[in-house]
This record gives C-alpha cells, structure tokens and sequence, in this order.
C-alpha cells in the first residue's frame, strides 16, 4: 500500500512539473512581440499616419495595428518609434507622442497638451534618462517661418502626462544622444550638437558642426555624427569626454539624403535624391571605416522616403512613399540589388524597425 502512495505521489509530482513547464512553453507571445515594423509617417492634411506589421514567418500584412489594437485611429504624423524597456514611444510631429506596450501595441498612455495649453508643438524624437521623458521638439514657425523657439520638453513620468518644463534649444532639434551625465542634441538649423544636462535647466553649450546634422552613429566604440551637404556626406567622430570633434571623414556624394542605413563592417547604404519634381533617388553603398563609395548605383528608382537594413537576412528594406497618394510600397533587396519581393505598407512609409 504505502508502494502504491509512493507511486501516486510521484505520478503527481510529475504531471505538477510538466504540468509547469508546459505552461511555460506555451505562454503566447505578443502579436508584435516578432516581424518587421514600417513606420508610415502619413500625410499632414490628413494625418494618417500608423505602424505596420510584417510577419517574416507568414508574410502577413496588418496595417494600421495601433489604431486597430486601440480602436481608434493614431491621428498623427508619425515621425518616430523609439523602445526603451517595455515602451513603444510613437513620436507625432502634429504635437503628442503616443506610449504603447512594445508587445501588444496596447496603450499605456500619451503626451499632448489642450488647443489652449498646447504641451508639444512639432516633437521629432525623444530619450528616456533619469527616469524622464526629453522630448525633442521644433516648437512655433515665427512670422518669417523660422523655427527660433526650439526646445526640449520634459515629462516626469515615463508613462506620459504634462510637460513639467521646457528647456531652450538651438533651431531645429532632432535625434538624441545620451552620454556621461548628458544629453547631445542634434540641431538641424543651427548646424549644431547642443550639450544639455541631465536634470538641468538650460543648455550648458552648442558645439558648430561642418553640414546639416542628421543623427548619431555608434561604430567599432566609436560616436560618429552623420551630417551632411549638397556635395558629401560627413562622419565626424565626437570625444566621448569634451565632444569636441576629433576626426571627419568626408565622402563626395551628390545631394544625400538624411536617409542612411547602417550595415555590417562599417558598411552603410544612403539614398542621394534629385529633389522636385523628378525625385530620381539612387542608392549608393558607402565605407565609413575606409571612407570610400564601393557601388554608386547600387539601386535607382524614386521616391525612396526611408531604408533599413536587416542584419539576419542581409536584406535591404526600401520604402515608396507613392508620392504620399495613398499607401506606399516596402521593396526588399538582396546584397545585389536586386528585388526579392515588395510589402505593401501604409500611407508615407518612412522607416523600419526589425524584430528577430
């Protein structure tokens, strides 16, 4: 008797442990939590902008997920997506930035002010430090349509809320760049990095910059800045210690865009654009270790409005804005050139975010 107890009681031991672990196997993911999100910035006059979702696995298409997981559309032009910890931060340059669960797309909250008390203005980006949202944002166009009253909002609660303040910026502030106790900020306009500090109220100093600022690139332990103009591109290596600039490496392309991709071994590929009305774009492969264009006609075609590259596959992703009439177009590259397949995006497709 006390062989057959012995025996149930390891029976249900047993089935109590695979019991477990079979729970633990079969916890479902995220839907997004896997695939390929397009950011589709949309049209200003109708702001319709959105994410999409592509599963690498299926080859299913949803658009338009956080309004179909919110029920309510995002009302926004999209300008970017930024993760950190467990948020999505939906970056609208029509004045919010919307903060959803990075698995789900659920929303967990947001950042806009009132038509009276307008918090954000034209926010591009923002950075999580010390617990606090710094948000860059362009603020008000003056009677002449310059951008002299930049600056960068603080919220105190990573999960949205008010503005707590507001520090001016140098015109025009863009991507940012946490480092030591601070925070660079690219400013397109001024032609500057601005240094603030975390938790401080002004900007302690602007540094100038050879080109138009673009964004920040980390390569080989090195902090490069890529900027740009109407003949060459720049990759100016900042000082991790004073930011000066310590060495530029310049390469002679026509008329680069901001749109830049980096890839592996200090390769990037970069989209050069003729401008209105032609908007004949060619993408170029470029060295930023030698400083050397290796193919300048990797691919042409127009209206190339975003690029990314996708380390598992070695694939490079290209967005067809269609002219923002209407939904674009995601074209897939292999290391020739050449296509592999298309992905139908939303409205303005601008940029990719992969996730393996």
């Amino acid at each position: 008797m006390r062989n057959f107890r012995l025996l149930g009681y390891l029976l249900a031991l047993s089935l109590f442990i695979y019991s477990c672990d079979s729970s633990r196997d079969e916890t479902p993911l995220g839907e997004f939590e896997r695939g390929l999100l397009i950011i589709n910035e949309g049209n200003f006059s109708s702001r319709d902008g959105d994410v999409s979702h592509y599963n690498f696995t299926t080859g299913q298409v949803q658009q338009n997920i956080f309004e179909q997981v919110n029920n309510r559309p995002f009302a926004g032009v999209l300008q970017d997506l930024v993760l950190h910890n467990d948020f999505f931060y939906l970056v609208s340059n029509t004045g919010k930035v919307e903060i959803v669960n990075k698995n789900t797309f659920q929303s967990i909250g947001s950042v806009e002010g009132s038509e009276e008390n307008p918090e954000l203005i034209q926010p591009r980006s923002l950075i999580v430090a010390d617990n606090k949202l710094y948000i860059s944002d362009h603020g008000p166009y003056d009677s002449n349509w310059q951008l002299n009253d930049s600056y960068i909002a603080v919220v105190d609660n990573l999960s949205g809320g008010q503005v707590s303040k507001r520090i001016p910026t140098s015109s025009s502030p863009e991507k940012l760049y946490k480092i030591n106790n601070d925070i660079l900020i690219v400013c397109r306009a001024a032609r500057t990095i601005d240094v603030l500090p975390i938790g401080g109220d002004e900007v302690e100093r602007s540094i100038e910059i050879a080109g138009t600022p673009a964004s920040f690139i980390e390569l080989d332990g090195k902090l490069l800045l890529f900027a740009r103009t109407s003949t060459a591109i720049y990759f100016h290596e900042i000082n991790r210690t004073n930011y000066s600039i310590s060495n530029t490496t310049e390469i002679a392309i026509q008329n680069a865009t901001a749109r830049l991709a980096l890839a592996e071994a200090g390769e990037a590929y970069i989209v050069s654009s003729s401008g209105y009305p032609d908007y004949f774009d060619m993408i170029s492969k470029i060295s930023i270790t030698s400083g050397q264009i290796l193919d300048s006609e990797f691919y042409e075609g127009r209206r190339m409005y975003g690029i990314g590259y996708d380390a598992t596959d070695k694939y490079i992703y290209v967005s067809d804005d269609n002219g923002l009439q209407g939904s674009g177009t995601a074209i897939v590259l292999d290391q020739n050139g050449e296509q592999v397949k298309t992905i139908p995006t939303g409205v303005g497709p601008s940029g990719f975010y992969f996730r393996r």
